[in-house]
């Protein structure tokens, strides 16, 4: 298999012709944010987090997305970028509505991590604070629609590792929102395995096991990498 060799961040590192920017550089040891990221799923590009500046190019790319090729020149941490991480994170706090204290997750959330990693201490745009519902009717899990910020790892796990593509995304812009079935409360959607892979992708308090209070949401990943590694490596096909 081809190999290209090029350099992040002036640190030169080779990578498989198929893989990412992110995918090399994460093998490599190099941080790059994300959160709509998730080893295993296809990549949507959906947070943009993860913008990278790439030499020869005047756009901003984003590192989940763009293919790795022979020679690139690849920065992921120059002040132009953190700014713009900076201001993605506020625009999502913004949107809609984040009170870490009384959140499930708080302390065990991609968001909150990044934030603080990112040093934003405040947010300089208006709050939304839409009225949005929270869908308990579900006998294992619940929804906060408050909590969502639309990365659709749920979306892309229920399709395609548990096949039942019981979540989709439904309206547009500022009013989208992930729905069950045909918009049926998640409690009456028939294609739901409960199989509980969506809570556990998903970076912030949105999806949630029941009867779990504030700052008890952990949820261990391992097991779901197990079974994504396992199916790309076909360890159970003879």
């Amino acid at each position: 298999m081809p190999v290209k060799t090029f350099s992040v961040d002036g640190k030169v590192i080779s990578a498989k012709e198929e893989q990412t920017v992110l995918e090399a550089a994460r093998d490599a040891g190099i941080f790059i944010p994300t959160l709509c990221h998730f080893p295993g799923l296809s990549n949507v590009g959906a947070c943009r987090l993860c913008l990278i500046e790439v030499s020869n190019s005047s756009k901003l790319q984003p590192a989940c997305t763009t293919k790795v090729y022979e020679g690139m020149e690849v920065k992921t941490n120059t002040e132009k970028l953190r700014e713009y991480r900076k201001l993605i994170i506020e625009l999502l706090l913004a949107e809609r509505n984040h009170q870490c204290s009384v959140c499930v997750a708080n302390g065990n959330c991609e968001l909150q991590n990044l934030a603080m990693l990112l040093g934003v201490d405040h947010v300089r745009f208006e709050f939304r604070f839409p009225n949005l519902p929270v869908d308990i009717s579900h006998e294992l899990f619940g929804i906060d629609h408050n909590r969502c910020i639309l990365c659709t790892r749920c979306v892309r796990v229920c399709d395609e590792v548990e096949g039942a593509h019981t979540w989709d995304v439904a309206n547009r812009g500022a009013n989208a929102i992930v729905i069950t079935d045909m918009n049926q409360p998640w409690g009456e959607a028939e294609s739901c395995t409960s199989c509980g892979k969506c809570v556990l992708v998903c970076p912030t308090g949105a999806l949630f096991k029941r009867g779990v209070s504030v700052a008890e949401l952990q949820k261990d990943k391992s097991h779901l990498e197990f079974i994504i590694q396992a199916r790309v490596k076909k360890q159970w096909i003879r």
